[in-house]
């Protein structure tokens, strides 16, 4: 049985990878919908751009 609870799977995608003309790179994570219900933006590494960039959560 599965579990009902406020935590869910959210999908992180790099915000600055499109404008340079590279391929934008995904992370998944979870998180609590109780306590944060706006979307999360956190620095991750992008192995296209070879650099940290901010990756904005996607629905």
């Amino acid at each position: 049985m599965a579990k009902k609870g406020a935590r869910v799977i959210i999908t992180l995608e790099c915000t600055e990878a499109g404008k340079e003309g590279k391929p934008a790179s995904r992370y998944t994570t979870m998180k609590n919908r109780q306590n944060t219900t706006e979307r999360i933006e956190l620095k991750k590494y992008n192995p296209f751009l070879r650099r940290h960039t901010v990756h904005k959560e996607i629905r």
